[in-house]
This record gives structure tokens, C-alpha cells and sequence, in this order.
């Protein structure tokens, strides 16, 4: 919990001297956007919604009023199963696509991902995959015009980038890669 804690005070306030005293292992996403300020702007608006719901998780159904409107229309639309409200055996689902995050990992340029997806990720109960979270914002910024950064903690290398990709693409950045 705590490290979620340290997460949402970075991201709406940056680094602080506590974290200065921290050596978390750091990777740093480069990325290239008109306004490299706004793609972060964004980033962590989006992240910040996310990040203060994780103690009271809420429903499917109420992240598109959570959530920025242009991070849920830049997503992929839902899989039939969950945007007809069918009823459907949820952690198969789940399952399912723990299987195939790590090949999304590998593919950077594989187009949007569907919101429930992406919110698995973060997801804190028994059906997410929120407790094996491996990557924690730290700090953003930009080096030169046109290019910006995100740096985040990780629990390793490599780690399940996947879900940072997307927030950075669906907030304007593009050709990403990892840099020092």
C-alpha cells in the first residue's frame, strides 16, 4: 500500500526528498510528441484516476464517468461478451488475457487496448492483476522539443510494459522506446 501511496503523491506532485533517498529500479520511456508536457499531463491525470481507486475498486461500469472521455474513447472498443453486458465467466477472462500480456509486451506498435484490459492491470481484486503490478510511476519530463520521458519503478527487468505503452500512446506519444 504504501508504494501505491508514494505513486499518487508523485503523481500530483512529483518527486520529493523522501524518494531521493529511495534506489528503486528505474527504467525511462522515451517518446516523441508535439507537446511532450501535455502527453505527461495526460498520462498522469489518466494514472491518477486510477491509482486513488485502488481501495475501493469500482465496477466496470463506472470507469468511462471515472476516466477521462478522450482516454475512453482511444481505446479499443470491448469485447462483445462485455459491451452487450452478457454474462460471461469473468476470471477465464481474466485468464485468458494474463496469457497474452506478455505478448502484447513485445509488440509496441499493436494498436489501442480495450479499456478492460487496460484496467486489469490495475485491478486490485481477486479477478485482476493489480497485486502483480510490476511497474509504479516515478517522474516524466522532457529533454529537448518535440521528445519527453517517463520514468517508472519496476520490480525487474524485464517487466510487463504493456499498460505504460498504451497510457503513453492514448495521451499523444509515439514511437516509444526504452532509453536511459
Amino acid at each position: 500500500m504504501e508504494i501505491i501511496k508514494g505513486e499518487l503523491r508523485r503523481l500530483r506532485s512529483g518527486l520529493g526528498s523522501d524518494d531521493m533517498q529511495q534506489r528503486p529500479f528505474l527504467v525511462r520511456v522515451r517518446f516523441t510528441a508535439e507537446s511532450p508536457a501535455r502527453v505527461i499531463a495526460d498520462a498522469r491525470a489518466v494514472l491518477n484516476c486510477v491509482v486513488e481507486q485502488t481501495d475501493t475498486w469500482p465496477a466496470f461500469e463506472r470507469w468511462p464517468e471515472l476516466l477521462p472521455a478522450w482516454f475512453v474513447q482511444r481505446s479499443a472498443p470491448e469485447h462483445a461478451e462485455l459491451s452487450a453486458g452478457w454474462s460471461f465467466d469473468v476470471r477465464a477472462w481474466f485468464r485468458k488475457r494474463r496469457a497474452t500480456a506478455s505478448r502484447q509486451n513485445a509488440h509496441l506498435d499493436q494498436g489501442p487496448w480495450t479499456l478492460s484490459g487496460w484496467l486489469c492491470d490495475f485491478d486490485p481484486t481477486e479477478e485482476g492483476m493489480g497485486d502483480d503490478r510490476s511497474w509504479w510511476w516515478w517522474d516524466a519530463g522532457s529533454d529537448e522539443p518535440g521528445t519527453g520521458w517517463v520514468e517508472v519503478a519496476t520490480t525487474g527487468w524485464p517487466f510487463g510494459s504493456g499498460s505504460l505503452f498504451w497510457l503513453i500512446e492514448a495521451s499523444g506519444g509515439r514511437y516509444l522506446e526504452y532509453g536511459a
